[in-house]
Parts: C-alpha cells; structure tokens; sequence
C-alpha cells in the first residue's frame, strides 16, 4: 500500500525563532511538509488560500490579530484546515476559547519533538491531540463551577443538547469528557475501535460540532464529568 500526500502544515507566529525550531523540526519527518509560514493572524486568510494548509499551527499571542480570533474565523470558513494552538499553561482559559471555536487541539511550546510530529499527524487524521491527563487539568482548571443557585446558561444549554443523545451516544460522549481515547472507550464500552469511531461521528453530527474535543467541553458544561 503506498503512502499518501504528506500533511501540509503552516506555521503561524511572531517569534522566529519559534518558526524555525517549528520548521526544522516538521521538516525532517517525511510525512510531514511545511508549506509555509504566518507571522500574525491577520495573514491567515491569504497564507491559507496559498498554501491550502491541511493543519495551522497557531499561536495565541501576535500583535495585531491573535491566534484566537484567527482561529475563530478559519474554522467558521467552509472546509477549514484543522487548528493546533501553541500556548503555555498560563494561557488556559485562551485555550478553552480555542478549543470552543473548533480547534483540534494545544500543544505546549515546550513540548518534545517526537511529540509535536505525533500531535500534527493525529490533528490531521481528525482526532484530538489533548491527552487524557491534559484533558483533565485543562478543563478542570477552566471550569470552575458556577455558585450555587446561580444562572448557567452554558451549562443549561448542555444538558438540553445532551438530552437528545440515546443512552449509549450519552456514554460515549461522557467518556469523550474523560478524556478517553478511542481504544480506551473501546475497551470500557465494551465495542469495538470502528463503532466507536462511529458513534463519534453520529455525536458530532446531532451535537452540530466539529471535533471531539468539542464534545468533551459540551460534557464538561453539563457537569457530567
């Protein structure tokens, strides 16, 4: 079986030495192509008709247009290339806006290597690049519970959403909220990988979302998890 196209990726930041250690290391991989480079969201829109990226790298801090209103704006687009948000930890609640306007996931600028070239192929393939522990201190760090009696309208808008799934679609979609990957869930659901995989289809499409990450913040406003 021949390989496919490599994963075309563009970088965007303002750091150039951000861009370079990003680009040396993508490089090197032969799946992998670097297509081109961004040095502010406000040259998103032209780099991603140019170089017709399938994964953006984006930064969150630039100067004139931040990576999150770019974000917000490539993935409300009509077949947008998938987003990974470089940040620090000390940008959590940035992430969580991201990760909302549809972002497959965050990688930490810090972050190895070998792992960055694992989180690109796996954005790429339309699974999320959060790990399970991630997952966990992310969102748990950026949803706090609102006090008591208080109004809610994002958690009530959950529940609502949530309400229409089938018991089964409600277990996968709580497990998604854990952080489960597909292997995990697999294994606790007692299905298999390719069902799985289905029901995450199925949820994304009654849910109206783009990714599964988006699914796990939707749990997580329901305070399921």
């Amino acid at each position: 079986m021949t390989a496919g196209p490599p994963v075309r990726v563009l970088i965007v930041d303002d750091d150039a030495l951000v861009r370079a250690a990003l680009s040396m290391i993508l490089g090197g991989v032969p799946d992998v192509r670097v297509v081109g480079e961004a040095t502010d969201g406000a040259e998103v829109p032209a780099a991603v008709a140019a170089y017709a990226p399938d994964v953006v790298l984006m930064d969150i801090r630039m100067p004139r247009v931040d990576g999150l209103a770019a974000t917000e704006a490539l993935r409300a687009a009509s077949d947008p290339p998938e987003v990974l948000v470089l940040t620090t930890f000390d940008a959590d609640e940035q992430v969580l806006r991201a990760l909302r306007a549809g972002a497959g996931g965050f990688l930490l600028k810090d972050t190895p290597p070998a792992e960055i070239v694992a989180a690109v192929r796996r954005v790429a393939a339309g699974e999320a690049t959060l790990s399970p522990a991630v997952t966990r201190k992310l969102i748990a760090h950026v949803t706090a519970p609102a006090p008591a009696r208080a109004p809610d309208p994002r958690r009530d808008r959950a529940l609502r959403l949530l309400d229409g799934l089938t018991e089964r679609e409600r277990e996968v979609a709580v497990a998604l909220g854990q952080g489960r990957t597909n292997a995990e869930i697999s294994a606790e659901l007692f299905m298999s990988v390719a069902t799985v995989k289905a029901y995450v289809s199925r949820l994304l499409t009654k849910l109206d979302l783009n990714n599964r990450v988006q699914v796990a913040l939707l749990v997580q406003d329901a305070g399921l998890v």
